[in-house]
């Protein structure tokens, strides 16, 4: 008998990663899918600063124009929002995002076209700024476009541009201006016209653990950023500095917390945070991995949510 002269050829191998991009990225994305690129667990760093600025104005006197509280909100909310997609895109587009430890990002899995997360992030900064514009109209305080503007153009050059400044350490400071004090002191002026010491001191405060969500959250990726060449304030003070400075982060809204309570009585209900906050600091001084993190930040997000209501509270009522 004759023998076939055709040879086989071997079965050629793709690579896993790939063959799931390819997979992933010929589905329709769900709805669940973008709203977990929206990040929830950060939404209570976007609805905490507005409940203190709303706290301190009543507690300034000013209750009659806390309608415009919603739209602070949904400034900070869309801003928190729209900054969580352009990073998913950003870090996605650059690949920073590909060896990352949480949930796997829209961009960097595959599962949605870059340009669509863009077009997404455009579309919630340019809700943001309609919001912001409809208070200024309102409120006929101009120059509080100049304080959009600058939140708008930090949003996106976090993780966006040529040289994003959360690549160099500098998110921190961001945080604490934008989702500190402008987010808390910038509501009550809005309501009131003024900001009261107690808007300052809650700036502070809640500035503080909106830095240590981001801080605890970088320390978490620590060994990838440094190896995609970003370098958060986490790459550059070492995971020892790190733990060290979260602590004192989560120490400083006690410190403020026991001040208004010689003012506010009913304050002394928010040290019971501490519930929550205490073990998310034991966790981070004593993680050994990444994924021991997580808890961590989410304990973290939580008892700012907590704290940011329950303070606001106690200033109100």
């Amino acid at each position: 008998m004759a023998r076939s002269t055709t040879t086989k050829r071997p079965p050629v191998r793709r690579s896993p990663a790939k063959s799931a991009t390819r997979s992933t990225a010929a589905r329709p994305q769900r709805p669940a899918g973008w709203i977990s690129g929206a990040r929830p667990r950060t939404l209570p760093l976007a609805i905490a600063p507005v409940a203190l600025g709303t706290g301190a104005a009543v507690a300034g006197g000013g209750g009659h124009h806390l309608w415009l509280a919603w739209l602070c909100l949904a400034v900070a909310l869309l801003l928190q929002i729209g900054v969580n997609f352009a990073n998913d895109y950003s870090d996605g587009v650059r690949g920073t995002d590909r060896f990352r430890v949480g949930p796997a990002r829209l961009t960097a899995s595959g599962r949605v076209k870059p340009r669509t997360v863009l077009a997404v992030a455009l579309a919630c900064f340019l809700l943001a700024a309609a919001a912001g514009v409809a208070i200024v109209v309102l409120t006929q305080v101009w120059w509080l476009l100049a304080v959009g503007a600058a939140a708008l153009l930090a949003a996106w050059f976090y993780t966006g541009g040529k040289r994003p400044y959360g690549y160099a350490g500098f998110g921190e400071i961001a945080v604490f201006l934008f989702f500190g004090v402008a987010a808390t002191a910038g509501t009550t002026f809005v309501l009131i016209g003024d900001v009261t010491a107690e808007a300052w001191f809650c700036s502070v405060a809640i500035g503080c653990i909106a830095c240590a969500v981001l801080l605890v959250n970088n320390l978490r990726d620590i060994e990838q950023d440094r190896a995609a060449g970003k370098r958060t304030l986490s790459v550059r003070i070492g995971a020892r500095g790190s733990r060290i400075l979260y602590g004192v982060l989560m120490l400083v809204p006690y410190l403020v917390l026991g001040y208004l309570t010689i003012f506010y009585p009913s304050a002394s209900l928010v040290f019971l945070t501490v519930l929550l906050s205490g073990p998310a600091v034991l966790i981070t001084a004593t993680a050994k991995m990444p994924r021991e993190l997580v808890l961590a930040l989410n304990l973290t997000g939580i008892a700012a949510l907590v704290y940011g209501l329950g303070l606001a509270a106690a200033l109100a009522f």
